[in-house]
This record gives C-alpha cells, structure tokens and sequence, in this order.
C-alpha cells in the first residue's frame, strides 16, 4: 500500500520581517535528516499573521514564491505554507503548493478572520484546492477554515458512476496555522473531529510564540489518523518532526467502518 512522508515545521516567526524568516525556515529545512516529500510551514509563514497587506504583500513572482520554488528543487519535495499575495488588485491569504518541478497550485483561505479584521484587508477564496501526491489526494485548507465542518466536508458522490468507484474525495487534510494559545482546546479537538467525521488523516501545522500583537501561540501542531487517534503533537517548542502515514491504515478504516456511505448529500454554493 501507499505511503506518504510529511514534515511538520513548528516554529516562532519574526514579526513583518520576510528575510529573517526565509534565513531562518531554510535552516530548518536543511536541518531535516531524514527523506522527506511534503514539508509544511505555518499560515503567513514569511511574516506571522499580519494585517498589513498593503507594505507585506507579494506577487505570484516575488522573491517569496521563487524562494519556494528554488527550495522545493533543491530539496525534492513539495513545500507548503500560506502567505500574503496581490493578485489583480485584492489581497489574499494564499497558501502555494509548490512542487519539485515548479510548478505550483494555490489556495485563497475561504474563512477569513473577522475577529481580528482579516475580511477588512483581505478577500475570500471561493474554491477548494485537492492536490494528488503518489495517489494520495490532500485537502489543503488555512487556520480559521478549521471551525468550519461543511467547507471541509467530505464531497458526496454527483453521479451513480462516482458512487460505485466508492472513493472518498480526500485521504489526508492540511491546515496551516497562526492558532492562539487561548483557543488552543478548540484547534486540539476540531483536528480530530475533522479527522474523524471524514475519515482521513489530518495533520495540522501551528506557529509558536508571541506575535506582534502579543499574542501567544503554543503550537500544539498534531497528526491525526482516521479515527482520530493522534499520531504526533508538541506544545510551547520549536519541532521539526517527520512522519510516514499509511494508506493500508486509511482503507482499513473505512473498509470495517464505512460510515461515509451513509453521508447527506450536499452542494456549496459560492
């Protein structure tokens, strides 16, 4: 059966400062000891979770993506994080997909964090990412997504052909995070409810420390496997942690319990 390699990077960020970051998040990479195929940083991974769109936003050919791109070459591996881009005039919170070859996909964070006034300067994605690796399809999602249940809802099947392929949608979700340290019980318990209502490994990826908001972040980056049983997780440290998930693990599961056999049928309307 396949397997798949992940690499989770925990670690505090230097507030609104690109460079000390890409120094910083290279080193890390360069730390892995091990073979690795998806390394995955924070959401705003290359400035912490700023509001600045105006003076930290980048373009699809800033020095952000190539830096990405010449680390996901050297390295052979898809590298992943979310950061702040312009694109034809509105800002976005944009996680990239950035494979070995170069080439990229993307996702704009759907839910965007009135809280803290992200909707105020940033504009809301309207469509779902799927990336496929080794056979393995990966729902790639952002940080405030997460309390949001139907958005990463497993898709029901639109036809009788797709429903006799019997195929869930997805075998893995990522969210890239900034998750405070004061709703860190929430971000604990809804990776594993996730992981469990739609049977597929979760792994969810945090900062720590304080921002510049004095915010603090405790990490509590997690694996999660079907049955949400957590895998791996660290709290209040920086962590570099690789992980192999088994796609025998995930067929299993929803082979004796195939609960999404039984899932309401459902359409997001933008």
């Amino acid at each position: 059966m396949s397997t798949i390699t992940i690499t989770t990077i925990q670690t505090v960020l230097h507030w609104e400062n690109k460079a000390a970051n890409l120094q910083m998040l290279e080193e890390k990479i360069n730390q892995i000891g091990q073979k690795t195929e998806i390394v995955v940083l924070p959401e705003m991974f290359s400035t912490g979770f700023s509001m600045k769109p105006e003076i930290l936003a980048e373009t699809m050919e800033g020095d952000t993506i190539a830096w990405m791109k010449k680390i996901a070459q050297q390295k052979r591996i898809v590298l992943t994080g979310s950061l702040i881009i312009e694109d034809e005039g509105h800002y976005y919170n944009r996680l990239v997909w950035m494979l070995p070859n170069g080439q990229l996909g993307y996702y704009d964070k759907r839910h965007l964090f009135a809280y803290a006034g992200e909707h105020e300067h940033f504009a809301p994605g309207h469509k779902r990412l799927i990336a496929s690796v080794k056979g393995w399809k990966i729902n790639l999602l952002i940080c405030y997504d997460l309390r949001f249940p139907v958005w990463a809802r497993q898709a029901t099947p639109l036809t009788e052909e797709d429903a006799a392929k019997n195929e869930p949608e997805y075998d893995l979700m990522i969210y890239v995070a900034n998750w405070p340290e004061r709703r860190n019980h929430a971000w604990k318990t809804l990776l594993q409810a996730r992981a469990i209502e739609n049977q597929s490994f979760v792994v969810g990826v945090n900062r720590v420390g304080k921002d510049g908001n004095e915010i603090n972040h405790s990490g509590d980056s997690m694996v999660v496997d079907p049955l949400g049983e957590v895998l791996y997780t660290k709290a209040n440290e920086e962590d570099i942690h690789t992980i192999t998930l088994h796609k025998e693990k995930l067929e299993e599961v929803r082979h004796k319990l195939p609960f999404l056999e039984d899932a309401d049928n459902f359409i997001i309307q933008s």
